[in-house]
Order: structure tokens, then C-alpha cells, then sequence
């Protein structure tokens, strides 16, 4: 009989996720039974998506996905209050149900953030003696003093006790990088219990793009270095800004793409004004299929981060897609993320936030001949291929599922 997996996740389809859609159908695939238990979508803007209506179950089928739905409370405020009644509504409506109504799986999988989602899994792994594996996409609370979330160390200590609660009753952890494990050690949780599991991309969109380039795409004969993705404080572009500048007056064919939104797209344009720099060009964000065509009409793919202990344990969710484009890659992130690269061989790595070293860095990638680039790229297209794909990840967290479901 196949292995029951019940996944709680508060995000899922419609909405931007990691680990959704593509993931239980693939867990499906590999000859899962799966039900997922998530929210009504409001993410990111924080109210109902159209054609949702707020009520205590929505039954779906998505692509043969079951998908419950259960009520929560619509937000995504920059207060910390608003999200946190968001957490904890929809944690107390995906505890009733897998407590009362959902049928019973082999296996448990609960995706944080939040980390709401991790403690209605024990509270049902307690009653009902399910295992549980928890899939730890951002370090808390680390990521919540790193971003500014949370601000008190009161609350911040208290967030990490019950993160070490958390911790110590699930049946397995998995995270996204070498450091998070590290980190985890260092916290006090047991080796055997935490695997690496790297992260995948939207291979689908990817490997079909739609359209075309816009207009305003720099053409040919410009050397092309396209940084696609959230532009934010823990981007830190102002390095990359003075980078341009370096390179605006020794290497004018060179120009550098920012693809996509953020809170800080204003504040760099006003800086790019300032600066007078005729080597940058913006794009909007666009769906994840017309990503694809920019990516491989670019001529190396930038990655870069603030300098930070977490940032050098965390691995960009773009370098997966950066990889499996099969392009060069330009990284300025410390740690983690620049030994992924390193060891695909597929690109060069600069400091962070260090504007000569990224200079010099895409200099060295201008300099280089077409061929040179392109063994590069498919370097990480193998690489990618071999470690981080969709179907290697999923056979992974399949292991743990059934190595699981047998001891129990």
C-alpha cells in the first residue's frame, strides 16, 4: 500500500511557495498517497485571492493534489501583530482538522516558517502518534532579528525555546544548507536527526519559457549580468551599485539587469540617478515563465547578500534556477552559497558587499572567451542535474518517509 503523507503548510497554490504543488505531485509520482492541509490564499498582499471565500473547509483537487483548506486570519502586515494572528489562526484551524478530520496518514510533513506549523505537528504527532518531519526554510529566530520582525529579546528568546521544543519532539529535521545543520548541532539536536536537503527550482517554466525579452533588454553587444529576484536591506545592491560605477568608466560594454521588486527598487533607482550611471537597466517582475527567457538571454546571473552569519548559512533559492539555465554565475555571498558554486565549478565568486572584489569578479567573467563561459554553465546545469533537481530531492525526502513509516 502506498505511504500516507499529510503536508501542512500554510502556503500553497495559488500562492508562492517552495515546497507546493510541485512537490506533492511529485511525492505523488514516486508513488505517494498525499493530502495537503493549508490556508486560503492571501499571500503575499494579505487579503483573499478572487474566487476564495473565507469558510472552514475547502475541499480542492489540484492536478490530483487533495488540498484542504482551512479558515485563517487574512494577513501580511508589516507589524508583527497582524502576522502573528495569521499564524496562529491558521495553526489552530490545520490542528483541528488533523486532529478531527483529516484521514489518518503514515507521515507527517510540516514546512516552516512559520514555526506555528511546527507545533501543530507535534500537538497531532502527540494524540494521534504520527511521525513528524519538519522542513526548516528559514532560521528562527534568527531571521526575525535579521530582518527586524522582532526587536526584543525577550520575545526573541522565547521564540527559540519553543523552537528548541519544537525541535526536540519532531522524528526529523531537514534544512536547506550545511550551516543550518551546523547551527542546529550547535543548538543541541542530534546529528542523526538533521539531513541536507537542497532546495529545487520551477524547472517547468524554466525549461519552457514564454515571450520574449522586452524591448529595453540590452542587446548583444553589451556584456549582460542580470540580477533577478526580491531587491530588499538583505540584498545589500548598493555594493553592486558601486560596482557599476567602477565598471561604467573601465569596462562601458558591461551593464548590469535588476529583474523584479522589492521595497528597496525606489531607493536604488534614486541612487542609480545620482550616480549617473547609464550601465544599469530595470526590469518589473514577471511570471516565472518570462523569468526563464531573461535568464537565458543574459550573459552571466549575479547572486548577492549583506554580509551576516545567517546569510553565509543561507542558500539563495535563486542559484538553484541560476544553475539550471545553465548559465555562469557571478556570486558575492559568503559561505554556503559560494561552496555550492565552487563546487559545481560554474562560476566566480567575489565578497560580499565589497564593491572592487565584484568588479573584479565580473571582469574576470567579461575576459573570458564565450566557450569558457559556456563549460561553465553547463557545469551547473550537470550539477544541478546531479544534487538539487526536483527528482532528486523528492527520492530523498521519500526515504525519510518510508524509513519512517516502518519504524512506526
Amino acid at each position: 500500500m502506498a505511504i500516507k503523507v499529510l503536508l501542512i503548510t500554510q502556503w500553497f497554490e495559488p500562492e508562492p511557495t517552495f515546497k507546493g504543488q510541485v512537490f506533492a505531485r511529485e511525492l505523488m509520482r514516486q508513488g505517494f498517497e498525499v493530502e495537503v492541509i493549508t490556508g486560503f490564499p492571501n499571500y503575499p498582499g494579505g487579503k483573499l485571492y478572487p474566487g476564495y471565500k473565507l469558510k472552514w473547509l475547502q475541499k480542492e483537487v489540484i492536478d490530483g493534489v487533495k488540498v484542504t483548506r482551512v479558515p485563517l486570519y487574512p494577513s501580511h502586515d508589516t507589524s508583527a501583530i497582524g502576522r502573528i494572528f495569521n499564524y496562529i489562526s491558521f495553526s489552530l484551524s490545520a490542528l483541528i482538522y488533523g486532529l478531527f478530520g483529516a484521514k489518518r496518514p503514515d507521515v507527517i510533513y510540516a514546512y516552516h516558517p512559520p514555526l506555528t506549523t511546527g507545533i501543530t505537528a507535534i500537538l497531532i504527532h502527540f494524540f494521534r502518534r504520527i511521525p513528524v518531519v519538519y522542513d526548516i526554510q528559514d532560521m528562527w529566530p534568527d531571521t526575525l532579528m535579521e530582518t527586524g520582525m522582532i526587536t526584543n529579546p525577550h520575545a526573541l528568546s522565547i521564540v527559540g525555546k519553543v523552537c528548541d521544543w519544537v525541535y526536540h519532539y519532531v522524528d526529523h529535521i531537514v534544512v536547506l544548507s550545511p550551516g543550518f545543520k551546523r547551527l542546529l548541532v550547535e543548538r543541541g539536536v542530534a546529528e542523526s536527526k538533521i539531513d541536507v536537503i537542497y532546495n529545487w527550482c520551477d524547472e517547468q517554466s524554466l525549461a519552457s519559457p514564454t515571450g520574449k525579452p522586452p524591448n529595453n533588454f540590452p542587446d548583444q553587444d553589451k556584456f549582460r549580468v542580470l540580477f533577478a529576484g526580491n531587491m530588499g536591506k538583505a540584498q545589500g545592491l548598493s555594493a553592486v551599485l558601486d560596482a557599476a560605477e567602477i565598471l561604467q568608466k573601465t569596462a562601458p560594454t558591461i551593464c548590469f539587469i535588476f529583474l523584479g521588486g522589492g521595497l528597496e527598487v525606489e531607493q536604488i533607482k534614486q541612487r542609480v540617478i545620482s550616480k549617473s550611471l547609464v550601465n544599469i537597466v530595470f526590469l518589473p517582475p514577471v511570471p516565472m515563465g518570462e523569468v526563464g527567457n531573461m535568464l537565458h538571454a543574459a550573459d552571466v546571473l549575479l547572486v548577492h547578500l549583506k554580509k551576516s552569519p545567517l546569510f553565509s548559512i543561507t542558500i539563495p533559492s535563486k542559484i538553484q534556477a541560476y544553475m539550471a539555465v545553465g548559465k555562469p554565475i557571478l556570486i558575492a555571498v559568503d559561505g554556503d552559497a559560494a561552496a555550492l558554486v565552487k563546487n559545481a565549478e560554474g562560476g566566480v565568486i567575489a565578497q560580499s558587499e565589497d564593491a572592487e572584489s565584484i568588479a573584479a569578479a565580473t571582469l574576470d567573467l567579461y575576459q573570458l572567451s564565450v566557450e569558457k563561459r559556456q563549460i561553465m554553465g553547463n557545469k551547473n546545469k550537470q550539477f544541478y542535474k546531479e544534487k538539487l533537481s526536483l527528482q532528486v530531492g523528492v527520492s530523498r525526502f521519500g526515504e525519510i518517509f518510508k524509513s519512517l513509516s516502518v519504524r512506526h
